[in-house]
């Protein structure tokens, strides 16, 4: 899945393409919503929670999750798509622009009064204007007490929103422990900071990296099977998860992380 910078810096183009525009198209194109026709509605802005990405507009909240594969496009009003139109999930545009959601795993339009119950179990956001010291540490404190091990604990996005596997990989990493070492038994407060940093750097960001250079992304996440950055010893792989079917692939040097 995407991390919570991706959604970030969608959600600010999306903003910058849309909002203070009327629709002259709005299209959802999934049974539940296919229906709704939002035409001659404002859009009022455009923003990121976490990884799930709002438009308001008008009385309503359109919400939409890229998962895996999902993109928001922008294009000049009757310019031609670069991806094939039955991927589109959602068209919206104004007088001058088109933006497109292809590809995306979740669309959902509420009344704006029952936006809560799309985003409301999601922890502090480390990129949302709540985030201060005092989120921070609350975060920190429920972190510290899962028993879980810590790659899992960071992925839970009802204790911190944001972070996807690349961050929850990285972040072990750069604390020194393994992907599988109980949140408890960790640094959840030194964890959660660097995450913050990192992901705060990064949505400023063309590319996301961990290391600080571009050419070489990532310490261990994809790099199994290749030499550690900072001490050339080979990185593992493996999988963890509450259930078979919702594991993920974790890395980790076995000499850094201890």
């Amino acid at each position: 899945m995407p991390e919570g910078d991706t959604a970030h810096r969608t959600a600010r183009m999306l903003h910058a393409a849309l909002a203070g525009a009327v629709l002259e198209r709005f299209e959802l194109r999934v049974p539940r919503a296919a229906t709704a026709d939002l035409r001659g509605s404002r859009v009022d802005e455009v923003l990121a929670v976490g990884k799930h990405l709002l438009h308001r507009i008008g009385g309503y909240t359109l919400h939409s999750h890229l998962k895996m594969e999902g993109r928001w496009e922008t294009y000049r009003r009757g310019a031609r798509w670069r991806r094939p139109a039955f991927r589109a999930r959602a068209v919206l545009a104004t007088q001058r622009i088109e933006a497109v959601g292809f590809d995306l795993a979740q669309v959902r339009l509420v009344p704006r009064e029952r936006e809560s119950l799309l985003i409301g179990h999601l922890g502090p956001d480390p990129l949302g204007p709540g985030w201060n010291s005092r989120t921070a540490r609350a975060a920190g404190d429920r972190l510290a007490a899962d028993a879980r091990p810590l790659h899992m604990a960071l992925l839970d996005q009802r204790l911190v929103a944001g972070f996807g596997n690349e961050y929850a990989n990285e972040i072990c990493f750069l604390l020194g422990v393994r992907p599988q070492r109980p949140a408890q038994d960790a640094d959840a407060h030194a964890a959660l900071e660097l995450g913050a940093r990192l992901i705060r750097q990064n949505v400023e960001r063309p590319v996301r990296t961990t290391t600080g250079d571009p050419r070489r992304r990532l310490f261990v996440c994809f790099r199994d099977g290749q030499p550690c950055r900072r001490c050339g010893t080979v990185i593992q792989r493996g999988r963890l998860g509450p259930e078979p079917l919702r594991e993920r692939d974790v890395y980790w040097c076995p000499h850094c992380q201890r």
